[in-house]
């Protein structure tokens, strides 16, 4: 059987041929231009206002730093059986040009990041789920601080933070929940079984509830702080991902499976308002650049949608 070494961050990883089907016959093939096929079987290619950058290692989710004004983008890093720990998050500037490649990772020492999905900021505290750990890392220098281990999780996926430091996070499989962990590392489970369905996105309103979207079907589910069900609204397309909320209270979600970005006026039917996006994971909002920007996980990169 013949070998492969290759350098994942400075360590050495030996991969079978067969890894990369060289040992069986099959017909080479090229890649595809970006383009997706929505929930109506439709093939679909990205619209005017999606601009795409790349330079990522499977890019899941972003935030924004208003103090610093800067987008900070978590990075999957190596798969957790070819090499753990191998997380990383990137700082870009507002244009998406890139301002730091690693940030966080740029060293190991004392840091463990093994695949950070979900990302949060809340009173200068940057937030990540990490499978089945909230980590948390100082604001201003990525510092690592606590990390909260959360009982039974498997997948934690998206997440939202208050400013006073309380956290809710997904765990988009069984079971399916979304977790609430106090600014004193007191974790509880706010939400459990029905209507969550794959539940991934978390976001904070206005008004301090909770809204979820969930991959299993198009519903955007709004919470209050106490756990009731306050609203139940409805993307576009279904297969969400991420969910973000402006100050006027329009939400903005991501199909991860269809590529579209579904825009949801108070009071107002969704409509699509950017498609053709692979892989549209959890986003985040720009208000500097009034801008969605989108990871795209195995693209490697983000797509920025312009609002104006």
């Amino acid at each position: 059987m013949n070998f492969k070494t290759f350098i994942v961050c400075g360590a050495a990883v030996l991969l079978s041929s067969t890894a990369f089907g060289q040992d069986e016959a099959k017909p080479f093939s090229a890649g595809s231009p970006l383009g997706t096929v929505n929930e109506a079987g439709e093939p679909t290619t990205p619209t005017d206002n999606v601009r795409v950058l790349g330079s990522f290692n499977f890019a899941e989710s972003c935030t924004f730093d208003p103090e610093r004004n800067l987008l900070v983008v978590m990075n999957g890093g190596a798969p957790q059986d070819v090499l753990e720990n191998d997380g990383y998050v990137s700082l870009l500037n507002p244009d998406g040009t890139v301002h730091t490649s690693k940030w966080i990772g740029a060293t190991r020492d004392g840091l463990t990041l093994n695949h950070p999905l979900g990302s949060a900021i809340g009173g200068g505290t940057l937030y990540v789920a990490d499978i089945d750990t909230v980590r948390t890392f100082d604001l201003a220098d990525g510092t690592p601080g606590d990390a909260y281990a959360i009982p039974d999780a498997n997948l934690l996926n998206g997440i939202a933070a208050s400013d006073d430091g309380t956290v809710y996070v997904s765990n988009t499989r069984e079971p399916e929940r979304i977790y609430k962990v106090t600014a004193e590392g007191d974790v509880s489970v706010f939400l459990e079984g029905a209507p969550l369905a794959a539940p991934n996105g978390v976001a904070i309103d206005q008004d301090g509830n909770i809204v979820v979207v969930n991959i299993g079907n198009n519903d955007v589910l709004t919470f209050s702080p106490d756990g009731e069900l306050l609203l139940t609204e409805h993307s576009v397309e279904s297969g969400n991902d991420g969910v973000v909320v402006l100050d006027d209270g329009t939400k903005y979600v991501s199909s991860v499976r269809f590529g579209s970005i579904s825009r949801i006026a108070p009071g107002e039917e969704a409509e699509i308002i950017a498609a053709g996006i692979p892989s549209a994971a959890s986003i985040c909002y720009n208000p500097v650049e009034n801008q969605i920007v989108v990871p795209m996980n195995n693209n490697n990169a983000l797509a920025f949608v312009d609002l104006n």
